[in-house]
């Protein structure tokens, strides 16, 4: 028996969820980035990476990405096509942004410029002392800090001198409020890294939702959709890629 149980409560199966004002919400998360092909490779996994976060650049694969998600976006239907997109400010993410514009109006002539907007709170998770380090670079330079991470779980592990996904959570709810009064009615493209997508996910399941760390991390240039039900928006696709279906190329 759990201690709810023993104390007379159980938690709910799920959140209670808000009202939105939003017509409804895409989340797309960047194409490949070179700091994602550099953290894949068993060559370089257990080294950093040099640079800034912030200005990591897409791959020849993730530029190929980015135009199949122009693609995509080409051929929604005027009542699912974005009136607003919010971009991350990292480079990687509006390169992305960028690509799917042009690849977007070159598929079809009659699309509009969507207005776009660039807020800091929609940036990766700051990783402080670790930025660009794979996990594996981070247990040879740090192994209790590694070992902590692992006791306590990457929800909460705030690194030094970074933020933890409940930090990031944070920011991303105070974003997603202000949108909310901002653009009542307008369909909304997010384009993100992936711990803000899991944070959308997070908070539009509701209050007292479970927190997804057992969640995989959603793939680059997937597509996640909230549609509305109601007052609310409706989880209806999470982390699809089925617009990647050209196997003219490999990652």
């Amino acid at each position: 028996m759990t201690v709810e149980h023993r104390r007379g409560w159980t938690p709910l199966p799920e959140g209670l969820t808000a009202p939105r004002a939003l017509a409804g919400l895409w989340a797309v998360r960047h194409a490949q980035s070179q700091a994602n092909a550099w953290f894949a490779d068993p060559a370089t996994e257990s080294r950093p990476m040099r640079g800034t976060d912030a200005a990591v650049e897409l791959t020849g694969y993730g530029e190929w990405q980015a135009r199949r998600l122009g693609d995509w976006l080409a051929g929604l239907s005027s009542a699912q096509r974005p009136t607003l997109v919010a971009c991350s400010p990292y480079l990687r993410t509006r390169l992305t942004w960028a690509l799917m514009a042009e690849a977007a109006v070159t598929r079809n002539r009659h699309l509009r410029p969507v207005r776009t907007l660039v807020d800091e709170r929609l940036r990766d998770r700051e990783m402080g002392i670790f930025e660009l380090h794979p996990y594996r670079a981070i247990r040879r330079r740090s192994p209790e800090e590694a070992a902590r991470r692992e006791l306590v779980g990457n929800w909460v592990y705030r690194p030094p001198g970074g933020e933890s996904l409940a930090d990031v959570a944070l920011r991303v709810r105070s974003f997603l409020d202000e949108l909310d009064t901002v653009a009542a009615g307008d369909q909304v493209l997010v384009v993100s890294h992936d711990a803000v997508v899991l944070s959308l996910r997070y908070i539009l399941d509701g209050l007292g939702a479970p927190v997804p760390d057992s969640l995989e991390p959603v793939p680059n240039a997937s597509v996640s959709q909230w549609r509305r039900e109601g007052p609310r928006l409706a989880l209806r696709v999470w982390g699809s890629v089925d617009h990647l279906t050209d196997t003219a190329q490999t990652g």
